[in-house]
């Protein structure tokens, strides 16, 4: 496993200055609560939904890419996390899309350094372990073969879900 490129970190994503942020959108990309309000405020709402709003839509499990306007990340990759409704509806799959498509647009765009919310666990529900060991397994199956991320930032916002994560590297 790639651990090497990849780590944990607790705070705001906002404010991290890596090549890009993925940010846990709704389909509309219309901006809500969490990370995703956060990210909505820290980049400038008005130029963030503008470009959203040209965009137009993000099917679950896809990825889009914006500007990071006012962020000191330089891109925004938004991508729609599945809504828990017990895992018998594809959600498994449709998170590991998460970050694969994230992790695919970000090659093709020439970025090098990604920071991940925890997809999916807040307003949407997602069994928290469940999340994380699909986040870092799905991650390092990408490492293997996109050689040209150099690092894979799990960004927590709370010491929880950072220990979740530290956890799930450990375990490899």
């Amino acid at each position: 496993m790639p651990i090497d490129r990849m780590e944990v970190w607790q705070g705001d994503i906002t404010t991290l200055r890596l090549d890009a942020i993925v940010n846990a959108a709704n389909s509309r990309l219309a901006g809500g609560s969490g990370v995703d309000g956060a990210i909505h405020r820290a980049a400038g709402h008005d130029d963030l939904q503008a470009a959203c709003r040209r965009i137009g839509h993000c099917p679950t499990g896809s990825a889009v890419i914006t500007p990071g306007f006012r962020l000191p990340a330089r891109f925004i990759i938004h991508t729609v996390g599945p809504v828990w409704q017990g895992g018998k509806q594809g959600e498994p799959e449709l998170l590991r899309s998460c970050y694969s498509n994230s992790l695919t647009l970000a090659v093709q765009e020439g970025i090098r350094s990604i920071a991940f919310p925890a997809i999916s666990c807040g307003v949407y529900g997602y069994p928290k372990d469940e999340a994380v060991a699909i986040a870092v397994q799905e991650v390092a199956r990408c490492l293997d073969v996109l050689l040209m991320i150099e690092r894979v930032v799990f960004a927590c916002f709370d010491d929880d879900m950072a220990e979740r994560y530290r956890q799930a590297l450990a375990a490899g």
